[in-house]
């Protein structure tokens, strides 16, 4: 069957799916579920889809039968993409201007920079519950630590959530920096423990399937909030050793393998290369036997994660297939930011709490008691072929894997290349749903409008021409207008001064055009003025961000990109 072809059936079921929901007001049967996955921290190769060799047999059928998007953006970090997820608008104005843990003293107090979801949005399960669904979401939450604060004061009917930024795996109950050592778990709004045995992806898929159960016969939409594969890098033993051997080759021959997989895939352009934009950290021929050994257990970790959340989501899709309800489901994957390269070590106090609190040996790797992360060099092969990684607007820190799959049986694993957004979840869902967006007010309370837009026209291969979209993060900032892309980022990292690169030639951004497109530069700029204004940023300084403790400082065996 003809791609497009089977690209406009498949619309037209969606769009469908919509009409029939516009006229069940009594039968709620006529609305579509909707299971949104998100990893944390998953790099845009790392899955089987995206050419990775690490064994995701569930998200391998996901795509297969539905549409992979290669041009999915998030922001640079988790909580500001999951404000807009959950808002629809720019992080800025939905409370996450900044990370609540990484304020500087000139953003605290101020609108947007409330460190958690704000009331200033109305957010997708409130406005889906709203309207008949029953909401529900387990794992990640990040958006706020008090029963305030919580999913179940923000539009869900269940919830199970981890509510810091990461914690471990197991049931020891530790959270990621020394500072916050505990990990705080809320059912409900209300702090609870998590049970003996806890394994994290296991648990929450568990508690997936119970939520869902729990819909009964109204239309669900449920949020299975992974916090794998975020470090500390943690999976059953089982698992591990499934990858004993498969990283021995280092760093840049599986960079090469996931390279020359995607371009057979047709995910990218064969006169693409995989962009390794520094050379401070060592190569693998640079290191020791032993430091090779070391390094290539880090890999099989990380690998043994993304397996172990493949099969929990296949364990989840099977469970809706055999109850019924997967017909009727709306699917989406992706990742809440590119894959994580940086050094937890420093945060504050971390590295004295890391050598004073775990095992961290070789042969201990992986176990409860061992703190782990993988480091710069696999995170720019999970990165592949984009430059760098988490906490920078470059592509490697805001393009993810996503795919979705929309009801129907005759899907046929498209691949889309046109421009998408986290923004545009909110209104993709409620347009599939035949559910008005909000406007202001909405129950009683002022609200920012949506600045998302439906991804249905961009599926059918006619996305908004020339949009544009900006990001700022710890004063690392960027504009995307169409084609076109600026970015400013701090030394090393960039030359402290805004670059201009054209995506359609140049897509790994490796020339940067500033000096010989001056008007495009200024268009650009333009846009940034009015971005900033628009949605109140506070641009930080890079430099404030030492002092509040984290960098996003990359280092390995004693050589850091700084």
């Amino acid at each position: 069957m003809n791609k497009n072809n089977t690209r406009l059936r498949r619309l037209g079921l969606a769009l469908g799916l919509m009409a029939a929901s516009a006229l069940a007001s009594a039968n709620q049967d006529g609305k579509p579920n909707f299971l949104l996955i998100i990893a944390d921290d998953l790099g845009y190769s790392d899955i089987g889809a995206y050419g990775g060799e690490i064994e995701t047999p569930s998200l391998d059928a996901l795509a297969n039968e539905g549409i992979r998007m290669t041009n999915f953006h998030t922001a640079p970090t988790c909580s500001p993409t999951r404000s807009m997820l959950f808002s629809g608008t720019d992080n800025h104005r939905a409370g996450t201007g900044n990370m609540a843990e990484l304020l500087t003293p000139e953003q605290k107090g101020k609108p947007g920079y409330e460190g958690h979801l704000n009331d200033l949005v109305v957010t997708l399960p409130e406005v889906l519950r709203d309207n008949g669904y029953h909401t529900s979401t387990t794992g990640k939450w990040h958006l706020g630590r008090t029963e305030e604060l919580s999913p179940a004061a923000r539009g869900f009917d269940e919830s199970w959530v981890l509510v810091q930024g990461g914690a471990s795996h197991f049931d020891d109950g530790r959270a990621i920096i020394g500072v916050d050592p505990k990990a705080i778990y809320l059912e409900n709004g209300k702090q609870v423990e998590v049970p003996k045995g806890f394994f994290s992806s296991d648990f929450y898929a568990d508690k997936a399937i119970e939520y869902v159960d729990a819909a009964g016969d109204k239309p669900f939409f449920h949020v299975l909030a992974f916090t794998a594969p975020h470090w500390p890098l943690h999976a059953p033993d089982s698992y591990i050793k499934k990858y004993e051997g498969r990283y021995d080759e280092g760093y840049e021959a599986i960079r090469q393998q996931r390279l020359g997989t995607m371009k057979e895939m047709g995910l990218i352009g064969h006169k693409l290369a995989a962009n390794v934009p520094f050379d401070q950290l060592p190569s693998w021929d640079e290191l020791t036997d032993e430091q090779r050994k070391i390094e290539a257990r880090k890999m099989e970790i990380y690998a043994a994660m993304v397996d172990n959340m493949d099969e929990n989501i296949g364990r989840v899709m099977a469970h809706l297939e055999k109850s019924g309800k997967l017909d009727n489901t709306v699917v989406m994957f992706m990742s809440d930011n590119g894959a994580d390269a940086n050094s937890p070590e420093v945060l504050p106090r971390n590295k004295e709490w890391i050598a004073s609190e775990y095992n961290n040996s070789f042969e201990n790797m992986g176990r409860p008691d061992s703190y782990i992360w993988y480091g710069a060099q696999w995170g720019q092969v999970s990165a592949t072929p984009w430059p760098m990684w988490k906490g920078y607007p470059s592509q490697g820190g805001l393009l993810v894997p996503a795919i979705l799959s929309l009801p129907g049986d005759d899907a046929q694993g498209e691949i889309n290349h046109q421009f998408f957004h986290v923004m545009d979840i909110m209104p993709t869902f409620l347009e599939l749903a035949g559910i008005d967006v909000p406007s202001s007010p909405y129950n009683g309370r002022q609200v920012f409008e949506i600045q998302g837009v439906s991804m249905l026209p961009g599926l059918n291969g006619n996305a908004p021409e020339n949009r544009v979209v900006g990001w700022e993060l710890f004063g690392r900032s960027a504009v995307r207008m169409g084609d076109w892309k600026i970015r400013l980022l701090e030394e090393p990292y960039g030359p402290g001064e805004w670059q201009l690169f054209n995506l359609a030639e140049d897509p790994a951004e490796t020339n940067d055009l500033a000096s010989k497109e001056p008007e495009k530069l200024n268009q650009l700029l333009a846009e940034w003025d009015k971005y900033i204004k628009r949605n109140g940023v506070i641009v930080a300084n890079p430099a404030d961000m030492r002092k509040v403790g984290y960098s996003f400082t990359t280092c390995l065996y004693g050589k850091c990109v700084e």
